[in-house]
Formats: C-alpha cells, sequence, structure tokens
C-alpha cells in the first residue's frame, strides 16, 4: 500500500512519492508529469487530463476547468445535460493520477495527501478532503501549497534562512514567508486572493482583442468565448518565449486577428499587478517582517513563468527571484516529501513543519448602536501559529440576562455577518446586572482544522465545550482534544516570560528617571505582546528585549526609544517610493 502526494491545481495536477532517492513525480498514462485539471462527457464517459482539454477545445460545452475555484461553494458546474459539484469534479481529477500512480508504482494507492491554497476557507478544504474520498481513497491530511513549495525548497538548498514564497498558479495567489532553521519549516505569514491567477491574463488578452476588433462580447457565444480564451492562453504561453504572438481565431460568430506585444499585455494588466502587491504587502506586515529581512523569493506555480510577473517581483524586491525550470513541480515535489515525513521515512523523518492559521477566527460581541449586528471580535488572529489556544474574558450585557450566544466565525471583517459562519454555543448564565457575570471563552484550534471552542460561567463553574471537526471521525477527533490540551497555557505563566517580566521592573524600579522611562517602555511592549498569545511574536519580542538588555556596551545616554521601538514593530522601509509604478512604467516601456 502506497501514499502518494497530489498538487491539485487549477491549471494543472500532478502526484507524487517518496522514494529513498527522495521525493519522485508520477507520469500520467500520456508521460508527462502534468495532468490537465479538465473534465470532460464523451458518449457518457468521464474524460480527465489530455483528452478533456482537446474537448474543451473542440467542445466546450462538454467539458469544463477552473472548478478549483470554486470548492465548497456548492456552485453547480454543467457538462452537457450532467451536473456536478466541483469536489465531484475534483474527485475525478484525483481518481485518474491515483490510477496513473498504480499503475506506474505497480502497488495499490490507500492513502493521499492533498495541497491546497494556503487562503483557502475551511469549506474549500473540507471538499478537498471530500474529494479525496469521493475519490476512493483516504485523505486524512491536507497541506497548504506554499508551505509545500518552502519544505522542497529547504530540502534541495538546505540553507537557513527567511523566504518569501510566490505561488502564483492558474487560478489562485498565496504569498507565504517562511522561516527555514535547523530542521524546522515555520510558516510565519500567509496571504492569498483565491480569485487571482494565470487565467485573468487569459481573459484581459481576450477582452483586449475583442475590443481592438470591435466586437461587443454581449453579442458572442459561450462555445466561441472558450475558443478566444483558449487562444488567449497560447497567446500568453507564447510571450513567455517571444516579444509579439499573433491571435487567429475563426469560428462561428468570432473572427479575429491580432498581434499581441509583452508590452501590450503589461500596460493592460496594471489592476491585476496592483492586486498581486497588495497580497505581498499584507503577508510582509503580518509577519513583522520588512523587504530587507527576506533572504531569497522563490517563485512557483505555471504562472509565475510569465516574463511580466518575474519582472515585477524583481522590482518590488529589487533583487532577483528564484525561478526554477520546473517551477510548477515545486508544490507536487514538497507533498511528496510531506508523505515521507508522516510516514516517517529515513532522510526526512527529521523534518518539522508548522503552519499558520490563514484566516482569524472570531466570535460575535454586542453592537451597542446596533444590537441587531454584532461586531466581530478577533479570538484567533490571522497567521498564529498552529496549534494555538486563546483565552478572552467576556461579560453579560444587559440586566438579568439568562442566555449568551457565542458565535464562531472565521475572517477579517468587523461585523459578525460579513464572516463566515462555523457554528455558535448557547450558553446559560444566572440572573444577574448587566456585566456581573463573566464567561472565560478559549479558542483551540489546530493544523488538521479541528477547532475547539470552551465557555466557562465563573459565577457558577459550568464549562460548555464544542468541538468543530469538519466531520472528522469520533477516533481522530479524540486524538486530536488530547493532543491538544498541552496548548491550552498561559504565556505569562511561563519560566522564560516570567524571567523577563521580573528583570524589567527590577530595572525600572531601581534606575533614574530617564532611564525608568525606557525600561518601562520595554515593559508594556512585552506585556501587549504577551496579550497577543502569539507564540512567534512572544519569542520574537523576548530575543529580542533579551539581545538588548545584554549588550555590555550599551550606551544608555543613546537611547531612542522610540527608534527602538520601531525597529521592535520591523516597520517597512520609509525610503519606498511613493510613485509604485515609476520604475515599472519604465522598464514597460
Amino acid at each position: 500500500m502506497a501514499i502518494i502526494g497530489i498538487d491539485l491545481g487549477t491549471t494543472n495536477s500532478l502526484a507524487c512519492i517518496y522514494t529513498e532517492n527522495g521525493p519522485k513525480l508520477i507520469p500520467n498514462a500520456y508521460g508527462s508529469f502534468l495532468t490537465p485539471s479538465v473534465v470532460a462527457i464523451e458518449n457518457d464517459e468521464i474524460l480527465v487530463g489530455m483528452p478533456a482539454k482537446q474537448m474543451l477545445i473542440e467542445h466546450p460545452e462538454n467539458a469544463v476547468s477552473l472548478f478549483k475555484r470554486r470548492m465548497g461553494s456548492g456552485d453547480i458546474a454543467k457538462i452537457g445535460n450532467k451536473e456536478f459539484y466541483p469536489e465531484e469534479l475534483s474527485s475525478f481529477v484525483i481518481s485518474s493520477l491515483v490510477q496513473d500512480a498504480e499503475r506506474y508504482l505497480k502497488e495499490k494507492v490507500d492513502e493521499v495527501v492533498i495541497s491546497v491554497p494556503a487562503y483557502f476557507y475551511d469549506e474549500q478544504r473540507y471538499a478537498t478532503k471530500k474529494a479525496g474520498m469521493l475519490a476512493g481513497v483516504k485523505c486524512e491530511r491536507i497541506i497548504n501549497e506554499p508551505s509545500a513549495a518552502a519544505l522542497a525548497s529547504y530540502y534541495e538548498n538546505n540553507k537557513e534562512e527567511a523566504v518569501l514564497i510566490f505561488d502564483f498558479g492558474g487560478g489562485t495567489l498565496d504569498v507565504s514567508i517562511v522561516d527555514c532553521i535547523g530542521n524546522a519549516v515555520s510558516v510565519v505569514s500567509i496571504a492569498g486572493d483565491n480569485m487571482l491567477g494565470g487565467s485573468d491574463f487569459d481573459k484581459i488578452i481576450a477582452n483586449s482583442v475583442l475590443k481592438e476588433n470591435y466586437i461587443d462580447l454581449n453579442k458572442v457565444s459561450s462555445t466561441s468565448i472558450e475558443k478566444l480564451i483558449l487562444a488567449s492562453e497560447i497567446c500568453k504561453k507564447n510571450l513567455s518565449d517571444n516579444e509579439t504572438s499573433e491571435i487567429y481565431l475563426d469560428y462561428g460568430d468570432l473572427k479575429i486577428q491580432s498581434t499581441y506585444t509583452r508590452k501590450r499585455l503589461a500596460e493592460e494588466s496594471r489592476e491585476v499587478l496592483t492586486k498581486i502587491k497588495l497580497v505581498i504587502e499584507r503577508a510582509l506586515k503580518d509577519s513583522f517582517m520588512n523587504i530587507n529581512d527576506i533572504d531569497r523569493i522563490i517563485m512557483v506555480g505555471g504562472s509565475s513563468k510569465m516574463p511580466l510577473i518575474q519582472s515585477y517581483i524583481q522590482y518590488l524586491f529589487k533583487k532577483t527571484p528564484l525561478v526554477a525550470d520546473n517551477c510548477d513541480e515545486t508544490v507536487a515535489l514538497g507533498v511528496g516529501l510531506f508523505c515521507g515525513i508522516k510516514e516517517r521515512k529515513p532522510g526526512v523523518k527529521q523534518y518539522i513543519l508548522s503552519d499558520v492559521c490563514p484566516f482569524s477566527l472570531c466570535t460575535g460581541t454586542h453592537n451597542q448602536t446596533n444590537p441587531s449586528r454584532p461586531y466581530s471580535t478577533v479570538m484567533i488572529p490571522r497567521n498564529s501559529i498552529l496549534p494555538c489556544s486563546i483565552e478572552k474574558d467576556f461579560y453579560t450585557v444587559n440586566d438579568n440576562q439568562t442566555n449568551v450566544k457565542v458565535s464562531v466565525v472565521q475572517g477579517e471583517n468587523p461585523y459578525e455577518d460579513q464572516n463566515n459562519f462555523l457554528d455558535e454555543l448557547n450558553i446559560k448564565v444566572p440572573k444577574n446586572k448587566a456585566g456581573k457575570e463573566k464567561m472565560l471563552t478559549r479558542f483551540t484550534y489546530d493544523i488538521n482544522g479541528i477547532l475547539i471552542v470552551e465557555v466557562e460561567v465563573v459565577s457558577t463553574k459550568e464549562k460548555t465545550v464544542k468541538i468543530i471537526s469538519q466531520n472528522l471521525s469520533d477516533e481522530e477527533i479524540e486524538k486530536a482534544v488530547i493532543e491538544l490540551e498541552k496548548y491550552k497555557i498561559d504565556h505569562r505563566k511561563q519560566s522564560v516570560n516570567v524571567e523577563l517580566i521580573d528583570r524589567l521592573e527590577k530595572l525600572v524600579s531601581e534606575n533614574i528617571e530617564e532611564y525608568r522611562e525606557y525600561y518601562l517602555s520595554l515593559l508594556k511592549y512585552f506585556d501587549e505582546t504577551l496579550e497577543s498569545q502569539n507564540v512567534y511574536r512572544i519569542t520574537k519580542a523576548r530575543n529580542k528585549i533579551n539581545e538588548i538588555l545584554n549588550k555590555e556596551d550599551m550606551n544608555n545616554n543613546n537611547i531612542d526609544v522610540d527608534d527602538f521601538l520601531n525597529n521592535l514593530e520591523d516597520e517597512k522601509d520609509d525610503e519606498e517610493t511613493n510613485d509604485e509604478w515609476e520604475i515599472f512604467d519604465k522598464w514597460i516601456s
């Protein structure tokens, strides 16, 4: 029985297995590592991969692609007269990859590990697991695509560094910042856009040539549009190797001829490039790093091959990104490595891969101005290292209140109803004056997506616990709950943190006013960091403060508190140009 890794991509999918010689990609029946993520029907037979892509070109009404973008949405795709959910379509792709693997390995595949965009919501992650189950294989674990890419890069390079993974596929963009130290690959922050990818450039080209040829999109059949999108994709790929590319299409109600250039694509892609920049900025901000802290930029995903994208990333970071010839295989190799780690195989069993929470987990709290629309209060902030456990105090808001609704939502928006609803708990409380009944509320979250919500009414000591588990088995839940107990810690009581607080308090009390204010500012800063309950931030702040305090040649007369605190927060460079397009506009001209 074998376990294989699957990179379930928007445009192409790959399979990989870990061997004694390292990860090895598995070829499909056509000898290629890339299997197009396309499903078609011909004479009631399901086609996947190359024959399905050919059907998409010849009879687009009988084929479908880009369904990964709609995973977990409940949307239905039509192929001919049949209807499918995105996870059903994905299961056909997984089945095809498993069959190819069994033929190649000459053994049964009973388990898969599947990669997903880091920015997938819980529903999308569960839908991916469900796709594996529908394909008839066990899928206990999914892994974030940029985490897999970081693992593959570190395995090959074996260099300790801070890496930015720019994962730009056909339909999604993920940007992750990863620390590679010792045997640990630790994701520090992630940001992404599940509706941004290389296929957006296909649409830009298609719309542009329609406009150039004075053709109204609303007057063109859907079949003809599919033909034009495919021609635009070919044009985009040709521009990776050439300065110009010709588009010629004579099909049905479409007659198009155009010469497209790299410069033209760049000029018409301003909106997409702006979205890319915003995702990168968010990842940097959440990591408490700036551009200069990044040692290396690794570009993965098929769309990273575009010269336009490579030049833009180089412009933003002022350094050359690493783009491997096989950058569309990096994620699959990383998933294959993770399979080896999961099986405790020699050569990789020592590796530790930590991940972060892609979205904030929140609960609804009272909105005095509009009580019918609760605020969304963050319990576990996005990019918290997993597993993690955070506790906060909440109070009743009305006199004689007997019931409290504790909602669980996922997302970054300010109001509860704007975020993704997961579940809720109804808590009974004794009648009392407003604000007199306190509830200790704890969220504990693990890397497999198991969320434990605990609410204890302090006055009665009654505790309510709910496990939100993405339909895992009772055995899996029980095992995870036992494991998560160790993460329910109070960071203020940890010896290393207590020691630093005592040291700072002593320095405050022993020094004259000028130095006292300085040490007090450090103490306040560390207090605020402890309040975040973010392990990475706490460790980073503690190490930084200890480093400063331990400097024997520290000159107190030259202390600039504001500058020091700015350095702790790792503010972005002030020298960054205000006109983000100035240099890039020169490049395209």
